[in-house]
């Protein structure tokens, strides 16, 4: 796993083996930072289940000034901080333990890193299978559409399988789907935007990876 473009190109990263966590592919994460690039500089960034911290790291990779990576599993908690470390952004990157679905997303002592422009939701796909009105799942989604926790327009990424079925809290508007394989990525914006109608550039809502690229 390695950080594809920015000021840590190229350098690699460590990944979890195993079920735990799911390591985003290389074409995966140039279709969807294409999409970010724009977003990214100086942006405060949440990375959820963030596993050994490929999202957020590509993210300030980019031009993100501060990344807060989430996770609650030991190892992959473990291999994120060592990649913190690594790349020596532990001034810029907080890695917190703990368990993303009922965190309250605002870390002791780092106000600095609020309200989050950019977050990455990138739960075990099965979890999503539970993402109902009453569950800590939508719960968990609704409480990020706080204002002291994302800021107004602040996109929300999920990714899951591309055959997923749910609905997100009405406080998020689907922009776009990109779709690789057997993977989808939902960009979600927060509160209602012409663009979830009306994609730039004339482009259709649905991105669909090409054998050919």
């Amino acid at each position: 796993m390695r950080i594809i473009s920015g000021k840590y190109r190229r350098r690699l990263l460590q990944s979890n083996p195993g079920d735990v966590t799911r390591p985003i592919t290389d074409r995966a994460k140039v279709m969807l930072f294409d999409r970010l690039e724009q977003h990214l500089p100086t942006t405060r960034v949440l990375d959820l289940f963030s596993g050994t911290g490929s999202l957020g790291l590509e993210a300030l990779s980019r031009g993100a000034s501060s990344v807060v990576c989430i996770e609650g599993d030991v190892r992959a908690h473990e291999l994120l901080k060592a990649n913190v470390e690594s790349l020596k952004v532990g001034d810029q990157v907080l890695c917190w333990k703990t368990n993303a679905l009922y965190s309250s997303y605002k870390p002791r002592g780092k106000e600095d890193c609020l309200p989050y422009d950019v977050i990455f939701f990138d739960p075990p796909y099965r979890m999503l299978e539970k993402l109902q009105s009453d569950s800590p799942l939508a719960a968990a989604i609704e409480r990020l559409t706080a204002p002291e926790i994302s800021a107004p327009g602040a996109l929300l990424i999920l990714r899951c399988s591309k055959f997923a079925e749910f609905e997100l809290p009405s406080q998020w508007t689907l922009e776009r789907k990109i779709l690789i394989g057997s993977m989808g990525i939902w960009i979600y914006r927060k509160g209602t935007v012409e663009s979830a109608e009306n994609p730039p550039d004339g482009e259709s809502g649905i991105e669909a990876d090409s054998p050919d690229r």
